[in-house]
């Protein structure tokens, strides 16, 4: 496939989008891959690395070795998807921190318009479909309603993380920042990319490569042998996942960071949102969410003394997550 320059920019403009998604937990950066139309080939080139690839290299040289691997859209996309993640997680911390509902309102109507474009292209209908797609919405609904756990900081459980969060990221509908919040080391993680802990970071991209390079395999088989199958699975994670970011949430139980203790939310505060009573002490470190659950703005409103609701802003920012999408599925169409 010959390329030129600009079209290699506009990948690591698509990889720029799959981070800062990566980076937000309840977002998948393999949405945007999909959408954006780079998602088969990047699944294809992923699978690609084997042994036999770095025969290639041993004998025919780099030259050969680097055309086969797909080399120039590979790092062209790895560019714009570790500048984005690094740099926009700390841009996502605060973003969630101070202003949650705009940033969820803005990434759920990006979600909603992701199942539009993915569904579309499932070219039969028929129960087997059907049946997958609502199997997928149960699975990723399932999924948003785990509560997180502890943070954990070890080695092993780092390395073990990360190939768990690589597959999530990779697949649309199923956020791999969530799968970390879920597994406890998404705190780890971020802390360690706020500190340039290279030593954590290392483990972590090692457990991820590894991840990555299986599951690539299982997702090339299954689009080359059940295509029609796969995307209404895939279609599914992304529906189910609308639960989890839903822009108004109500805090039912947190965890005590000092004690590990998992207390009802009424015993620390009169609000009943975590962020709210965050904001209100600005402390973002001594509690963390255990369980909520999605109210509507008007009770959101209600539950927490008659707070704004930011409704008429946030319907605001689902329309340009909505729009976000097309621009990005017109760019996924552009000749290459």
């Amino acid at each position: 496939m010959q390329r030129r320059f600009s079209d290699y920019l506009l990948i690591s403009l698509k990889g720029l989008a799959m981070g800062a998604a990566d980076a937000v937990p309840g977002v998948s950066g393999g949405t945007i891959a999909f959408i954006s139309g780079i998602y088969e080939e990047l699944i294809n080139t992923i699978s690609g690395i084997n042994l036999d690839l770095f025969k290639k290299l041993r004998s025919e040289g780099f030259s050969s070795f680097w055309q086969v691997l797909n080399g120039n859209f590979l790092m062209a996309l790895l560019i714009g998807i570790i500048v984005s993640f690094v740099s926009f997680m700390r841009l996502a911390k605060y973003l969630i921190e101070y202003h949650p509902v705009l940033i969820w309102s803005f990434f759920f109507g990006l979600i909603i318009a992701s199942i539009y474009f993915v569904g579309k292209q499932i070219t039969k209908w028929n129960l087997a479909t059907v049946t997958t797609l609502i199997i997928g919405s149960i699975i990723a609904y399932y999924i948003t309603l785990l509560p997180s756990s502890a943070n954990n900081e070890s080695s092993l459980f780092l390395f073990i993380a990360g190939a768990i969060a690589i597959c999530a990221m990779i697949l649309p509908g199923i956020s791999g920042s969530f799968i970390l919040v879920i597994l406890g080391a998404y705190k780890t993680l971020s802390d360690a990319l706020h500190d340039f802990d290279f030593k954590r970071i290392f483990i972590f991209a090692s457990g991820a490569l590894v991840g990555l390079l299986s599951f690539s395999h299982i997702l090339k088989w299954l689009f080359k042998h059940y295509h029609n199958i796969t995307l209404a699975l895939l279609t599914g994670f992304i529906f189910g996942s609308l639960n989890k970011i839903w822009p108004w949430k109500m805090t039912e139980t947190v965890m005590e960071k000092a004690s590990g203790k998992i207390l009802p939310f009424s015993e620390v505060s009169d609000l009943n949102n975590l962020t709210l009573y965050q904001q209100q002490v600005v402390d973002f470190e001594s509690y963390k969410v255990v369980a909520e659950k999605s109210v509507s703005a008007l009770t959101y409103s209600e539950l927490n003394n008659n707070i704004d609701s930011q409704w008429p802003l946030a319907v605001v920012l689902m329309i340009v997550g909505f729009s976000t999408i097309f621009i990005l599925e017109r760019l996924g169409k552009k000749p290459k």
